[in-house]
Parts: structure tokens; C-alpha cells; sequence
């Protein structure tokens, strides 16, 4: 079955190259488009697309707080958000990722790009380049805090490798980089991802990524 696509952006030029380039793609079929946040979330209702294709600054309601709505807490329904961002990396890219966001795409990537993103979302698996991880968050490093905060009770939870693991994948490290610092198998570390994820009720890595940060687990701009 195609991957439902729902284009949420309040430049109409932008929303028909977008479709233009999904829909020369057999696997992907955009359902719908959307001006703003509050049209994004009738649409949502209405069409259920598997992935949004959301923008953040838009007018009566921004990305930010569409997708808190459509992903956010208590939201069980199908829809994974994919952000779309200036190549200056917005600041509210950080807080779409809070929200419940999958990852974020720059406006001006190629085409390809965008299909792949598509296609990564709509598995469940995050967007979000390592190195690319590393660089918003500590770009945005005044929106997280300073890491003297006292430890979250859930870290306890975690085993001292599934610990490595989370600084490791916080720091950009993709899984392969993340085997080859710890002398493990790829599968070994998509298997404590998959236990770390589960053990801090996080949606993704990029959650993940995000949470090591607050919790003071991973400072920013630690090597």
C-alpha cells in the first residue's frame, strides 16, 4: 500500500513542488494539503496519512503545536510528523522534536532526499542525520538544561551499556559508529536502543537524542 502524505506548508508553491516530486514516486500518495497548523489538524482527522509533511512558521496555529497535537501524549493514531526547516536550523525545530516529531528535513534538500525521509518516517524510524543529532541541539543548548539538574529516577532504570549506548547516540553516533566504539554487533545496539526506548517511554532516537540532553545525561558541546 502507498504511504499517505499530507503537505502542511502556507506557501502554495512550495506544497505543488512537493507534490509534484511525491507523486512521481509509486510507493507515496499525497492525500491532502494544508495552510496552517489548525487546516493540518482537520486534515489529519479527515484523510489519516501516515506521514505529515509539516512546516513550522505558518499562520493561526504553527508547526510546533500541530504536531503536538498529532503526536503528542495520549495520541494513538497513525501519523508521523516530518519537519520542515530553513537551512539556518529554526529554533522551534528543538521543540517540534519535544512535541513528538520524527526528525526534520531542510527545505532546500534534493528530491531524493525528501522520498527517502518519507519512506524512513512512515517505518517508525527516525530522520535525523547523526551529525546533524549533535549540531541542532547544541546550537539550541540555551533551550535545554545545564546539566546540574538532578538525574531522572527512569535513567536508573537503564543498564550501564544501555547508558553508553544513550550518550553514544546523543553524541551523533549512527549504529554502526556506535558498534564499532563499543565492540559490538550492529544488532546489539538496535537491541538496547530498542530497550532504552522502551524503558523511557520514548518514541525514537531522536527522542532519545533530545531526553539525554535535558535529563543533563549529555551536556552540550561535550566530547
Amino acid at each position: 500500500m502507498a504511504i499517505r502524505v499530507l503537505l502542511v506548508d502556507d506557501q502554495p508553491l512550495l506544497r505543488t513542488g512537493f507534490r509534484m516530486i511525491l507523486e512521481a514516486e509509486q510507493d507515496l500518495a499525497v492525500v491532502g494539503e494544508a495552510g496552517d497548523g489548525l487546516q493540518a489538524l482537520d486534515q489529519v482527522r479527515a484523510l489519516q496519512p501516515d506521514v505529515v509533511l509539516m512546516d513550522i512558521r505558518m499562520p493561526r496555529m504553527d508547526g510546533v503545536e500541530a504536531t503536538r497535537q498529532i503526536t503528542g501524549p495520549g495520541r494513538d493514531g497513525p501519523a508521523k510528523v516530518l519537519v520542515l526547516t530553513t537551512f539556518d536550523l529554526d529554533e522551534y525545530v528543538v521543540e517540534a522534536l519535544r512535541a513528538g516529531a520524527s526528525g526534520f528535513l531542510l527545505k532546500d534538500a534534493p528530491a531524493n532526499e525528501l522520498v527517502q525521509a518519507i519512506r524512513v518516517v512512515a517505518a517508525g524510524e527516525a530522520m535525523l542525520a547523526p551529525s546533524v543529532t549533535r549540531r541542532l541541539l547544541d546550537k539550541y543548548a540555551t533551550h535545554l538544561p545545564s546539566g546540574e539538574e538532578p538525574v531522572p529516577d527512569a535513567l536508573h532504570t537503564l543498564t550501564d551499556r544501555e547508558v553508553e549506548v544513550l550518550k553514544l547516540v546523543a553524541r551523533g553516533l549512527s549504529n554502526a559508529e556506535v558498534a564499532a566504539d563499543l565492540f559490538v554487533s550492529e544488532t546489539t545496539v538496535k537491541t538496547h536502543v530498542g530497550h532504552v526506548l522502551t524503558k523511557l517511554g520514548l518514541r525514537d532516537r531522536v527522542q532519545a537524542a533530545v531526553y539525554a540532553y535535558e535529563s543533563g545525561l549529555v551536556r552540550p558541546g561535550a566530547q
